[in-house]
């Protein structure tokens, strides 16, 4: 198999993890998942006195409880990661389309914590600087500032 036969296969098959993760997060964020969830803790707590609430019967549920918990989480994380990678994909479109936006902005997400404490600062002097200003002069401000149309 050819380097780039072997890169497709890797796409596809992460292609396929991505579809998994967005469907089982689908269906298990459901509120027929919470049902089945409760149902099956209601069935558990029901067999109890069947068991005499043995060592085997509480090992049942934290085992299962620990699995799925521990599966879980992969999925969330790799559902909340394409969303997030989706979003700051959308807002660098729309940063790039805005002709007054600062295009310096784009990607600020791969950026260090410190680098993005500077911009933060910058913004927030912006914006305690705004609000210095007499509403007059925000008004005609706001009013002035170049149109999008």
């Amino acid at each position: 198999m050819t380097e780039k036969e072997k890169d497709a296969t890797a796409v596809i098959n992460k292609d396929r993890f991505g579809r998994f993760a967005a469907c089982a997060s689908t269906c298990l964020g459901s509120r027929w998942a919470f049902v089945a969830a409760i149902s099956i803790i209601v069935i558990w707590g029901v067999t109890g006195p069947i068991y005499h609430y043995s060592d085997t019967w509480q090992l049942l549920i934290n085992t299962g409880t620990t699995i799925v918990t521990f599966l879980m989480v992969f999925l969330i994380q790799n559902t909340q990661n394409r969303d997030a990678r989706a979003i700051n994909l959308k807002l660098d479109e729309l940063i790039h389309a805005i002709a007054t936006a600062k295009d310096q902005m784009i990607n600020i997400e791969h950026l260090s914590d410190a680098d993005l404490d500077l911009i933060a600062e910058k913004y927030k002097l912006i914006q305690s600087e705004a609000a210095d200003l007499p509403q007059q002069d925000r008004d005609v401000r706001e009013t002035a500032a170049p149109s999008s149309s």
